[in-house]
């Protein structure tokens, strides 16, 4: 038997979420509706319209059970309830921004070398803060600590974008 193919994969990006928030949003139309609510908070009669006018046919009923998977697995929350002759109206909402997007062709050799540098200075800052967040030896210690910062990273990610997209608009 002879080799035809052998290749080294260096790791180079990370997808932090939990198994059960990866399950949450595995159905196209959970992680829309997750999509609609950072924007605004919704009812079910308005994510069922709103998926609609993307595509997705769903029965209320159907959007309901999507709200109960996406809230068990924290993603979503009931922002506001209202009573409207004698009905209960639930309103959704979401602090978790999902960033959905297709990358270009071209996108490693065109951004590699911005990339590389900028991971570089990342990369010592990381490092400072690693020896910092370990508190025991162990797999599950090391596990945690890789976790705290990837979460360090996210917060400040996320705190950029949301402060340019508050300028965009």
């Amino acid at each position: 038997m002879s080799t035809l193919l052998e290749k080294q994969i260096k790791v180079n990006r990370i997808v932090t979420t939990s198994i059960e928030h990866a399950r949450a949003i595995e159905d196209p139309a959970r992680a829309k509706i997750v999509e609609f609510l950072y924007h605004q908070a919704l009812s079910a009669d308005q994510i069922t319209s709103a998926l609609k006018k993307v595509g997705y046919k769903k029965a209320l009923t159907t959007v309901r059970h999507h709200l109960e998977i996406l809230k068990n697995s924290g993603l979503i929350e009931i922002v506001k309830i209202e009573e409207s002759r004698g009905a209960i109206k639930k309103y959704y909402g979401t602090s978790t921004k999902l960033l959905d997007f297709q990358t270009p062709k071209d996108f490693d050799s065109k951004y590699s070398k911005i990339i590389d540098k900028t991971s570089t200075k990342i990369e010592k800052i990381l490092k400072g803060l690693a020896p910092k967040t370990t508190k025991s030896k162990g797999k599950k210690s090391e596990e945690y600590s890789q976790y705290l910062v990837m979460e360090i990273m996210n917060r400040a990610m996320t705190s950029i974008l949301e402060s340019s997209g508050k300028k965009q608009r």
